[in-house]
């Protein structure tokens, strides 16, 4: 009971500071995150990860695929079977692993 009376007042709280900071806060806060989105730096670091991202799940699906073999719908139900075969044929074709550019 100590917890939700803890959590009910700083909700509470934080509605009072809230509703008093306002609309001039909200939009300060905004552009504020705006700006940092619009960063060269903070978007390469967020491309650079999701293309990290794109390698990790290629090797995880070169893995399972390695792994799995031929016998894929022995062991895993068939969506997920017919999902690892048409990546192994994407990555054939070219195509990162999702089927997006890496660009």
């Amino acid at each position: 009971m100590r917890y939700r009376l803890t959590f009910v007042a700083g909700l509470a709280l934080g509605y009072v500071l809230g509703t008093r900071a306002g609309r001039e806060r909200y939009e300060q806060i905004r552009k504020s995150a705006q700006r940092i989105a619009q960063n060269p730096a903070v978007r390469n670091t967020a491309e650079s990860a999701a293309q990290s991202g794109r390698e990790f799940a290629g090797k995880a699906v070169h893995t399972v695929t390695e792994k799995v073999g031929d016998k894929v719908g022995n062991r895993v139900p068939e969506s997920v079977a017919q999902r690892v075969r048409s990546l192994k044929e994407r990555r054939q074709s070219g195509e990162d692993d999702w089927g997006t550019s890496n660009t």
